[in-house]
């Protein structure tokens, strides 16, 4: 049996995060550590944009700027997602681990079934979301639309997920938010109209769903992360042990987030 990499690091800035998950992929890829596991916060809380997705005259930045998040680029793709008060877990492995399937849909399952486990332990009903026709709403916000594979409780979606194959590694991660406010996040988009800008704010309010609707005020953030690591763990069926990074490691990290995440000739790339 396989033992993989627990890295719990708490909370960092957009940038060291993305930074980081690419470096775990990088480490993997080198035979430096196994399979990862990753649970970390934000701090300041991020707007982050998929891969590919285009940011010029998308995004409010003065709003941005008001509200104290950071906008950062992802490794990954999908559309945008604000990263404040939430859990948010990435999955380092690569593609020819004996477990994973060889297709992306399936791999999406296999490596999100420790979200539906751990909503379970926090007695959360939540289900895989299989939507009849996979095709995006027009809109640039993550939370508004849910993928194959991904997780809804009640109709709504739970957690958010996005991958990423890159020279034979996986990375796939995604947020689970504990509490969320509607214009925290639909106040950073540009709107054509206050018409357009009224229907963001009925389709989310009916889309989006954070832990905050149905857990109690006295569920701790270590309650939920002991719930989700507990799922991984069940769903992955293998073994943890702590990863800790060397100084060497947390230097090259934020190298990374420097040269790369923190500069806008990747950041308005597209």
């Amino acid at each position: 049996m396989h033992t993989w990499a627990f890295w719990d690091d708490g909370d960092h800035p957009p940038a060291f995060n993305m930074a980081a998950d690419e470096m775990l992929m990088k480490w993997h890829r080198e035979g430096h550590i196994p399979p990862v596991l990753r649970f970390y916060g934000w701090d300041p809380g991020g707007l982050s944009v998929g891969y590919y997705q285009k940011t010029e005259n998308r995004f409010n930045t003065a709003e941005l700027n008001k509200r104290g998040f950071e906008l950062v680029r992802r490794p990954t793709g999908g559309q945008a997602v604000l990263h404040h008060k939430e859990l948010t877990y990435s999955i380092i492995v690569s593609e020819d681990y004996p477990t994973i399937p060889s297709t992306i849909k399936e791999t999406y399952k296999v490596l999100s079934e420790g979200l539906l486990r751990g909503f379970a332990k926090l007695g959360v009903v939540a289900e895989f979301s299989f939507p009849a026709e996979n095709k995006p709403l027009g809109t640039a916000n993550c939370f508004e639309e849910a993928s194959y594979y991904e997780i809804n409780v009640e109709g709504k979606k739970a957690a958010g997920s996005s991958q990423t194959r890159q020279k034979g590694i996986i990375l796939q991660h995604g947020s689970i938010p504990i509490w969320m406010r509607a214009e925290d996040l639909l106040e950073l988009f540009h709107y054509p109209s206050e018409r357009t800008k009224e229907r963001a704010y009925q389709r989310f309010a009916s889309k989006a769903f954070s832990l905050q609707e149905v857990l109690t005020p006295e569920t701790t953030l270590a309650d939920i992360r002991a719930a989700f690591f507990n799922g991984f763990q069940t769903s992955l069926n293998v073994p943890f042990e702590r990863l800790e990074l060397s100084n060497d490691q947390v230097e090259e990290i934020e190298q990374l987030a420097a040269e790369k995440y923190q500069n806008p000739a990747f950041l308005y790339s597209r």
